[in-house]
């Protein structure tokens, strides 16, 4: 108990770090940004585009993405209501997000999965091409953080779902 208490505390300090800058307003708006293209368009359209376009292995893309977010959306919403972790607004007195959460908790981001999972997929499908899709991913994540509605670790666990289912559904895919 003493371990969780540790890091939650020095979770709320790095927190506080990410969203106590002088530039947070200028970073807040391109964070909006970001977080936006997390929302779950991009993981339905890119698979969509590649597959209209016939882009070779789009095929397998489509089904490890539709197979990875079948098994993550439940997965996610167990750990969400499991976990129960507050966000930030509700776990730090007197501290006000920049934009209002769709749900009540905050452990793992699904924004940071959802991501990750696309990310993570491309590069299985396509290679290290699509690897510059982590840069995005990452983005999602730190945007997350900086609107003040996910702690770092939602973050960082969110990323591990993400990669982690996208090597189930990938390996379930192609048997």
């Amino acid at each position: 108990m003493r371990l969780i208490q540790t890091i939650n505390q020095f979770d709320v300090r790095m927190f506080l770090a990410c969203v106590n800058t002088r530039h947070q307003q200028q970073l807040c708006r391109l964070a909006f940004a970001i977080s936006k293209s997390g929302d779950g368009y991009t993981q339905l359209f890119l698979p969509l585009a590649l597959y209209a376009l016939g882009v070779h292995s789009s095929e397998i893309f489509v089904a490890s993405v539709a197979t990875g977010f079948a098994v993550w959306l439940p997965l996610y919403w167990v750990l969400k209501n499991t976990c129960r972790r507050k966000r930030p607004p509700a776990a730090i007195p007197q501290f006000n997000a920049a934009i209002i959460a769709s749900d009540e908790f905050s452990f793992p981001s699904g924004h940071t999965a959802a991501a990750f999972l696309l990310a993570t997929l491309a590069v299985l499908c396509f290679g290290a091409a699509a690897s510059v899709l982590f840069l995005w991913a990452v983005a999602v994540g730190a945007s997350r953080v900086v609107l003040g509605v996910h702690f770092p670790t939602d973050t960082f666990a969110g990323a591990g779902l993400g990669i982690a289912l996208a090597h189930v559904a990938h390996s379930l895919v192609i048997g």
